[in-house]
């Protein structure tokens, strides 16, 4: 049984790039961080950042930033390959709200001030950030949003609360959207600041997840006093910066490359299962068909991914297409773990699953059982068509662009 790789592909004037990555993943990322990886286990702030120094040391922290912020320069072909060669190197990717987030919303709307303060401290790895956003009544209709901003002086004076806030227990700063005017159309009146998150009046409290891993949070503000010198563009065009923070969001180059890895790993568990003499749920065929199915799928979003990635460099990236890149994204990552459930067999996943949810402790990795390397995955990844933006608002904003409603 033969099991297709969707990442053998070459890129012949590339090859040479290509080694150069991959000599470099081999003898400078830790192999204890790379079983980290390989097994699914949850990577650390210290481990990401021990990561970053490497990237960073090197010249590569900063992919997809422009040279003038400390940025490679590098053209699309190099950016995708940095992630594909990483991926399979069982390295971690970069820790995304500084690097992929943040980052560029700073250069387009910051200050040279707040350029010079924050950008280089992302670029290094020494500040993590989180994103402020969701509220309790403000999720998919995220310009509901209530939690207020009141000038006070040379500040701003935050009340209300924050949810689903990835990271926020170790993070450093907070990128959040605040109301500071109720007049006009709600979008008019929202405002982005930068926020320590060792300011006085900050609360974070954990969101426990079906996987048990901490990942999410609810964040209180109690009268925080911000700087406006913090304030992220201009008082009350938040909006602005917003939206373009989520469009790239839903463009990581990371997403795609990440996802190959996982299929290649299904396919690694299908051989394992049809070697031990196991019988899967389905039949082999049928489990086949849907992996062969799945990873001509990867090959479909790498090409959406390099065509949305040239747009964006160009400046012409549309919405809807960053959209609709996220929403193929997230439903064929549940496709490839589903189908590695099915390989397993609903008996044994069902009982890990169980075991999960009746004791709240992690599942241990395992290098010789694959599914328990995957089954966090399987859990972590039914919030993939959720965070970032649910599928039914991508499909909303894929539906605006193409009928104009």
């Amino acid at each position: 049984m033969t099991i297709p790789n969707p990442s053998s592909h070459t890129l012949d004037p590339y090859d040479a790039f290509r080694e150069e990555l991959r000599q470099f993943a081999e003898s400078e990322c830790p192999p204890a961080l790379k079983e980290v990886v390989r097994t699914n286990q949850k990577v650390t702030r210290n481990e990401y950042r021990i990561w970053q120094e490497k990237l960073f040391a090197r010249g590569w922290g900063a992919p997809n930033w422009p040279v003038e912020y400390g940025g490679t320069g590098w053209d699309l072909q190099q950016r995708y390959l940095f992630e594909e060669v990483t991926a399979q190197a069982d390295c971690p990717p970069q820790y995304h709200h500084g690097l992929g987030h943040i980052g560029p919303v700073i250069m387009h709307f910051g200050t040279p001030e707040q350029k010079a303060r924050f950008l280089p401290r992302i670029l290094d790895g020494s500040e993590w950030w989180c994103q402020g956003y969701s509220e309790p009544g403000a999720g998919s209709d995220l310009a509901s949003l209530k939690t207020a901003a009141v000038r006070d002086g040379d500040h701003y004076v935050i009340n209300g609360q924050k949810i689903w806030t990835s990271h926020a227990q170790e993070a450093d700063m907070m990128y959040t959207l605040v109301r500071t005017s109720n007049e006009g159309r709600k979008q008019a009146g929202i405002s982005l600041l930068l926020v320590p998150m060792d300011t006085p009046g900050i609360e974070v409290r954990p969101i426990p997840t079906i996987d048990h891993w901490h990942h999410v949070n609810e964040v209180f503000l109690n009268d925080v006093r911000v700087p406006c010198a913090n304030l992220l563009g201009v008082e009350g065009e938040g909006w602005k910066c917003a939206k373009f923070l989520l469009d790239r969001e839903r463009l990581s180059p990371a997403t795609v490359p990440r996802l190959a890895r996982l299929a290649e790993q299904v396919g690694e568990l299908l051989r394992a299962r049809g070697a031990g003499g196991s019988a899967p749920s389905a039949s082999q065929h049928v489990l086949l068909e849907r992996l062969y199915l799945a990873q001509a799928g990867v090959a479909g979003a790498r090409e959406m991914l390099l065509s949305a990635i040239q747009e964006e460099m160009q400046g012409t990236l549309a919405a809807s297409k960053s959209s609709a890149l996220k929403l193929y994204c997230s439903d064929l990552s549940q496709q490839l773990i589903g189908i590695a459930l099915d390989i397993a067999g609903p008996e044994y996943a069902a009982r890990l699953v169980d075991t999960v949810a009746a004791t709240g402790q992690e599942v241990a990795s395992d290098a010789d059982d694959p599914l328990r390397q995957l089954i966090h995955t399987y859990l972590f990844y039914r919030s993939r068509t959720i965070a970032g933006g649910t599928s039914e608002v991508q499909k909303n904003v894929i539906a605006r662009d193409l009928f104009g409603a």
